[in-house]
């Protein structure tokens, strides 16, 4: 062994000697934060489980709303698919007597097509807007307007059903900040939701500003009880029945849900009591009625 070697070896014992020295000085410095860290997680196991059991519950109630959200849509598109297919069973099986026969069901299976297609343009379309793909254009309407409009697009179908619908013309120096043409169909779903229940005193449309919170209420009064304003969960396993005039009363609701909140808007059920003064028996058999509030002002 030369003195270059003995050199090198010197030089290497000194860089252990060092790194090991520094290593010393650093783990005595973290070892505070160490403890104080070990201190730490000695308290937190106390919040986990209420955390957990948090995350837990979101998660199984946002799991219940995708599932009666799916429920609610096979249910819609199940009819008109159901009436397509057994109009072609007819046609393919050659059960019509005439020509015009044939033409008659190529004209129902037609029908049930377009109303497949509008549900599903209704379901794109709210998710187009609850994701931000379009836009809403929120601006200041005059309620007196919407609701004339709202008039003119549903006395028709309640007509049909022989259903009083009124409409009380609110203050015309109100005006609500919202996107018209969805709000006007907010309105629409609102009032299609309350003609398919058939309410025997008819339907009544008013609204208030309630000037302290600068929001409108807008009701929906149907007299319709608590207890049927549920739907029954097992839609998947229903007897569909058809009806072309009207929408779904799930998806409807679903559909106004979703575009209030994204306009700053709420949707609730309320006491019929509240505002004239009646009173219910039994929490079920309460008279309520549809409450919608929105931005707006007093000009």
């Amino acid at each position: 062994m030369n003195w270059i070697n003995v050199v090198w070896m010197g030089v290497g014992f000194g860089l252990g000697l060092a790194v090991g020295w520094i290593r010393w000085l650093s783990s005595r410095k973290e070892q505070p934060k160490i403890s104080s860290l070990s201190n730490q997680k000695s308290v937190q196991p106390d919040c986990f489980p209420s955390d957990l059991e948090l995350a837990y519950k979101m998660a199984t109630e946002m799991s219940q709303f995708k599932g009666g959200y799916l429920a609610r849509i096979s249910h819609e598109l199940r009819s008109p698919l159901n009436g397509l297919i057994g109009m072609h069973q007819l046609i393919l099986s050659d059960l019509c007597d005439s020509p015009e026969e044939e033409r008659e069901f190529i004209t129902q299976a037609n029908v049930s097509a377009r109303k497949m297609v509008e549900v599903l343009d209704r379901i794109l379309d709210v998710a187009r807007v609850q994701h931000g793909t379009v836009r809403l254009e929120i601006q200041a309407v005059p309620l007196a307007q919407v609701f004339q409009e709202v008039y003119d697009l549903t006395y028709l179908p309640a007509k049909d059903r022989n259903i009083r619908l009124q409409v009380l013309p609110p203050d015309p120096e109100v005006y609500v900040q919202v996107d018209l043409p969805r709000f006007r169909q907010i309105l629409v779903y609102l009032i299609d939701t309350a003609i398919q229940k058939l309410p025997e005193d008819g339907i009544t449309v008013s609204a208030n500003f309630a000037a302290d919170s600068g929001t409108v209420h807008i009701w929906i009064d149907d007299r319709c009880s608590l207890a049927n304003r549920s739907e029954p969960i097992n839609l998947l396993q229903k007897e569909v029945t058809s009806d072309d005039s009207l929408s779904s009363t799930g998806l409807n609701l679903l559909a106004v849900q979703t575009l209030l909140q994204i306009m700053q808007g709420q949707l609730e059920v309320v006491p019929v009591q509240a505002a004239n003064g009646e009173a219910g028996n039994h929490p079920n058999s309460l008279l309520t009625q549809i409450q919608c509030s929105v931005p707006g002002y007093r000009k």
